[in-house]
């Protein structure tokens, strides 16, 4: 029952007059309440807490330096790096993600990713979709947005979705709602002074041109109350800011929801707490911390503190957030490539494993999924800097948990990484695996677009069967 607005008005039949208006907008979405129900018990989730834990390798990450080392091509091509052996028999990844190695039997590894928008941000790694997909009514939204229409309540102690991105993909605004509209976008708390990302000087103005509320402030401020956010008027003044950026984007019919949203995460203090580290024991911060590199960090690299930002994702779907997007740069390797990996991957290497043994021992990995791909690879020919430049044809996507089951290669691609030859996999394909794991069927599920019609949450994708 929502409590936050002044009291709730019960029907005889026990159920409140707001949440039998919320049950009747659920099905202007495309889904009404009892079909989302039936939904969920068809897919025996019940009171689910199915959460993705969606990682962007911001730039493109090179998958013949990762997870399918060609060491049979020729030099030009084949690179530096060595495979290793890992904890499934035939199956080899680089001799940088040592760690990763040694529970292979947790991952699925895609070498078959294809039909990337060639878009340098992270925007169809969050949707499924191109930029250019509707976007004469606002663009597709992504998946976390989606959540949020179809999972989310106003009552929601955590919001359903945020985003941790930073660099290209927050700068890019890649999390966005698309047609649904600023009332399920994502909660985008200011992390930069827990985590250093530097950016290029192009990227500084693109970030200065969106002005000052790019990220979401969820503090409450000191002066106020409890019992005074207790009351309407309390309320709506504690949110003043808010309601005049809301009615200024033209968003005024979802004020509502937004204000209770809001006040319940800052009167539950369940977000705010989750969000600080200071509180975890030292030892999982350690655990989540690399070794000092030994080699040079590139200018917009990530350091090996970064890799904590996956311990506040965890920290996060434990607190009820339904999706959280995190990123990990920099992967744009167009010169020094190789020197780039040897500082990145250990990086990688210890911060994903961890997530993975993390969330198994707390008896979570099988409601987490976890994907870590970009938004394409990198080329097979080594240029004239020592770099890989973009390559749109094929990439790579890691996943594990979510009940998928691990120990498996997915696709395969000829001996130099330029094609997919086997297994294709398309970017809708992991999105349509990823919602099925929530217990939500793509494939019959719509919302509706602003102009009235129904858009299903993806157009070609199916899961992928090897993945249950």
């Amino acid at each position: 029952m929502w409590t936050m607005l002044g009291k709730a008005v019960r029907h005889c039949d026990g159920i409140s007059r707001r949440d039998f208006l919320r049950a009747g907008a659920c099905g202007v979405g495309g889904l009404s309440l009892a079909q989302l129900l039936r939904l969920e018990a068809a897919a025996g989730i019940v009171n689910s807490r199915k959460a993705i834990i969606n990682i962007h390798l911001d730039g493109g990450p090179p998958q013949q330096d990762m997870i399918d080392l060609k060491p049979e091509a020729p030099a030009e091509l084949r690179g530096e790096f060595s495979p290793i052996a890992t904890s499934v028999p035939g199956i080899q990844i680089s001799e940088l993600m040592p760690q990763i190695a040694s529970i292979a039997d947790r991952f699925a590894l895609i070498r078959s990713l294809v039909d990337s928008a060639g878009r340098h941000d992270a925007f169809q790694c969050q949707s499924g979709f191109s930029a250019q997909d509707l976007s004469s009514m606002g663009g597709r939204p992504a998946m976390g947005s989606v959540v949020a229409r179809l999972r989310g309540s106003a009552s929601d102690q955590a919001p359903p979705f945020v985003d941790l991105m930073q660099g290209r993909p927050l700068v890019r605004n890649s999390a966005r709602p698309g047609f649904l509209g600023p009332a399920f976008g994502p909660f985008r708390p200011d992390i930069s002074a827990m985590f250093e990302r530097p950016l290029e000087a192009g990227m500084k103005r693109e970030l200065a041109a969106k002005g000052a509320n790019h990220a979401t402030s969820l503090k409450l401020n000191a002066a106020l109350s409890h019992v005074r956010l207790d009351d309407r008027a309390g309320l709506l003044g504690a949110l003043d800011r808010v309601r005049r950026e809301v009615d200024a984007s033209g968003m005024m019919d979802a004020m509502d929801r937004f204000s209770q949203q809001a006040a319940g995460i800052l009167l539950s203090g369940k977000f705010a707490d989750a969000m600080d580290l200071s509180q975890e024991d030292p030892k999982t911060l350690a655990r989540y911390t690399a070794p000092t590199p030994q080699t040079a960090r590139f200018s917009t690299a990530d350091d090996e503190f970064s890799m904590r930002k996956l311990l506040l994702a965890r920290r996060l779907v434990e607190a009820g957030v339904r999706c959280v997007s995190v990123s990990f740069s920099d992967f744009d390797t167009h010169s020094s490539n190789f020197a780039r990996m040897r500082h990145m991957l250990p990086i990688l290497d210890r911060g994903l494993s961890a997530l993975v043994q993390d969330l198994a021992e707390r008896g979570r990995l099988d409601d987490v999924s976890i994907v870590a791909w970009g938004e394409f690879g990198r080329s097979p020919k080594i240029n004239a800097k020592g770099g890989r430049d973009h390559w749109p044809r094929v990439g790579m996507a890691m996943l594990a948990g979510g009940g998928m089951p691990g120990g498996q290669v997915i696709g395969a691609t000829d001996r130099t990484a330029s094609a997919a030859i086997a297994r294709p996999v398309s970017y809708q394909d992991v999105f349509a695996t990823l919602y099925k794991n929530l217990g939500i069927a793509a494939d019959q599920t719509t919302l509706i677009d602003p102009t009235g019609r129904p858009q299903y949450l993806l157009n070609a994708g199916q899961p992928l069967p090897e993945l249950g």
